[in-house]
């Protein structure tokens, strides 16, 4: 059976559910998984990226599209006959800051699967999301959360700003409070017994395999939306719903997946806040770390009218791999700027080394095209407008990492900076650009 390849059903399903969510807020849907036929199936084949590690079963994009029909219509009856196993998570470790953080690998088959139940699922809770949840949701991004947030602090008198840090998310996310959640919006019998088979699935780490009743694997399609519906219900509706009335002065929040930021008018407001947080996350399972979770005072140097001057040193925000500051603009005033954050510089700057050590040996020609991706990856986040500096320092710092390991495979101990510019004039790397305005929104 051919699948066919036209948007309109899709869309149009898609738009279905979406009218039918937004239409009643109370609405539970029992029954969806019909939604989901074999060009539903093909739709998130598409959407699935090509090029990602591969899970247990080893099998490649490229190797599964050779019998793409057949293959998308046997894992469609495996899933609606519940007769579909969810794989074995290979675990692998990244860096992340100082040390290395734990994200999951699923089979690609799974990942088209769980993009087929994720867009299901994201025509009904993005009728329901807040309009401060800016992460991992259609046409939302950090770029835009950094904006919101700036826009908070520019108001009048909002500048206590409590930054928060939660222990290990997405490794703690608890089950069962989770389901709960679920059953106010689905109750699809397919779906969710399909959801808590991901929940369930064991984790492969050098041979052995362990199964856990707590969290979501980071790195899974599904898992994104998963957290978002959760702390949606631990969050961002006890905000709205019991902070915000509660409040004397203003206060909002801005969050990015489990990343926040709350922005009160008032001192006293945010120490109440700060008070109840944790006891508010504990109820579900998490825990708030404190020592990295803080308040900070964030105010222009130059006091707005009826304003007292202010003593203390000037704080920084850091949010998202930047960190915001009080800058002044060429017209003389003040504003709030980003800057690419210290630690993510260190951070992004150990990786270009590391790869530069095990690629050395390679060709300069090849060694410059890699390079020149990784830079233009740089550019296109951390290029925003007033981020010169730091995106310089990350151009020549990266150049200079570069000429020290080409300096180590020559056997020399040194490859004066006129010797680097010759090898490399055929081969130079990107400059810095900026790729997206801070100012406008």
């Amino acid at each position: 059976m051919a699948v066919r390849q036209g948007p309109n059903h899709i869309s149009t399903q898609r738009i279905r559910i979406a009218q039918l969510a937004k239409k009643n807020p109370n609405r539970v849907f029992t029954a969806l998984h019909h939604y989901i036929d074999l060009q539903w199936m093909y739709e998130a084949y598409i959407l699935t990226r090509k090029d990602g590690a591969v899970g247990i079963d080893e099998v490649t994009a490229k190797e599964y599209k050779v019998n793409l029909n057949e293959n998308l219509q046997n894992l469609l009856e495996r899933f609606k006959s519940k007769r579909y196993r969810a794989p074995l998570i290979k675990r692998v470790h990244i860096p992340k800051g100082n040390k290395t953080g734990p994200i999951g690998i699923t089979t690609f088959e799974d990942k088209i699967l769980q993009r087929a139940v994720a867009m299901v699922l994201e025509q009904i809770y993005e009728q329901d999301f807040h309009d401060f949840s800016y992460g991992f949701r259609p046409g939302r991004s950090q770029h835009m959360a950094l904006k919101a947030v700036r826009d908070g602090l520019w108001k009048k008198d909002g500048y206590w700003v409590l930054s928060v840090d939660v222990k290990g998310y997405f490794d703690n996310i608890n089950h069962k409070h989770l389901r709960g959640f679920l059953d106010q919006r689905v109750r699809d019998g397919v779906i969710r017994r399909m959801i808590d088979k991901w929940l369930k699935a064991g984790i492969t780490e050098q041979g052995q395999v362990t199964y856990s009743d707590v969290g979501t694997p980071q790195g899974g399609v599904v898992s994104p939306l998963i957290s978002n519906v959760f702390l949606h219900h631990v969050l961002d509706n006890w905000f709205e719903e019991a902070v915000l009335p509660r409040m004397v002065g203003r206060a909002q929040i801005v969050r990015f997946a489990d990343d926040f930021l709350i922005l009160f008018s008032r001192e006293d407001d945010a120490r109440r806040v700060l008070d109840v947080l944790p006891k508010r996350f504990s109820k579900y399972g998490l825990e708030i770390h404190p020592e990295k979770t803080r308040l900070v005072r964030m105010y222009p140097p130059i006091p707005r009218r009826g304003q007292k001057p202010q003593g203390r040193k000037r704080e920084t925000l850091d949010f998202l791999g930047f960190t915001l500051y009080w800058g002044k603009l060429r017209n003389g005033k003040w504003a709030v700027l980003p800057k690419t954050s210290r630690g993510r510089l260190i951070r992004c700057l150990k990786v270009i080394s590391a790869w530069c050590r095990s690629n050395m040996h390679r060709k300069i020609k090849h060694q410059s095209e890699d390079l020149a991706k990784k830079l233009m990856g740089h550019y296109q986040y951390y290029g925003v407008s007033f981020n010169h500096r730091s995106m310089g320092y990350f151009h020549f710092q990266t150049r200079r990492i570069w000429k020290y390991w080409l300096s180590r495979r020559s056997g020399k101990k040194h490859l004066s900076w006129e010797s680097f510019a010759r090898k490399t004039e055929r081969h130079p790397l990107p400059q810095p650009r900026i790729t997206k305005s801070f100012m406008n929104s």
